[in-house]
């Protein structure tokens, strides 16, 4: 079967879903932050949550629903930044995956990456911003993922101060400040996938493209 990929390209690609597969993961679990509140377990992600509080009527008091869900509306989020970070990391993450999935597609299509486009996508892929790249006739504007997940990862803790985080924390946490919580497998899972991207796949993608025949016209 043709390919476009050398052997090092085709572990990048391979790499390149897994990283993708790990951040989006991560993304959609809601256990960034774990705490407790009523005596029951709480964890949150930045657009769902697992156990809330209801009023129950015939007992006339507050108890715990413990199931996982999304809240019902977007500005149902806790905090602004949430809100920022469930955009710009849902947006890295599918943007992570995008390229992924074209490398992944490069194993079985010759001349979808040659080795220049390969080290052009590696070296857009670590320095951020934007650039249109050609690959077998199609244009790719493609942002920088990794960079908009690890800003997602950054902004999280500004959502630490919100009422929603302070019930579960002891009402004494802040901005990077937990308080009485922790951090989930979920908020390094997004962060390691993104990290290992950058890092790794954006060297591996210098090696990736094998060199296209020339032709005498």
């Amino acid at each position: 079967m043709a390919s476009s990929l050398t052997c090092t390209g085709v572990i990048w690609a391979l790499l390149s879903f897994l990283c993708a597969a790990t951040s989006c993961v991560g993304f959609f679990m809601p256990y960034w932050l774990w705490g407790s509140q009523l005596g029951k377990s709480v964890s949150f992600g930045t657009f769902r949550r697992c156990s809330y509080p209801v009023h129950d009527e015939s007992r006339q008091m507050m108890v715990m629903v413990e199931e996982c869900g999304r809240y019902a509306s977007f500005q149902g989020i806790p905090s602004a930044e949430w809100r920022i970070c469930t955009i710009v990391t849902g947006l890295g993450c599918g943007l992570l995956l995008l390229v992924a999935l074209t490398a992944l597609m490069a194993c079985c299509v010759s001349e979808l990456i040659s080795r220049t486009v390969g080290r052009v996508a590696g070296g857009i892929q670590f320095l951020g911003g934007h650039s249109e790249v050609l690959l077998s006739k199609i244009q790719f504007k493609i942002k920088e993922a990794r960079l908009l997940i690890g800003a997602g990862c950054a902004l999280y803790p500004l959502g630490w101060d919100s009422e929603e985080v302070r019930q579960t924390c002891g009402y004494v946490s802040g901005q990077f400040d937990l308080g009485k919580c922790e951090i989930g497998w979920a908020y390094y899972c997004t962060g390691a996938g993104a990290a290992t991207a950058m890092l790794l796949c954006t060297w591996l993608a210098c090696f990736s493209g094998k060199k296209q025949k020339q032709y005498p016209y």
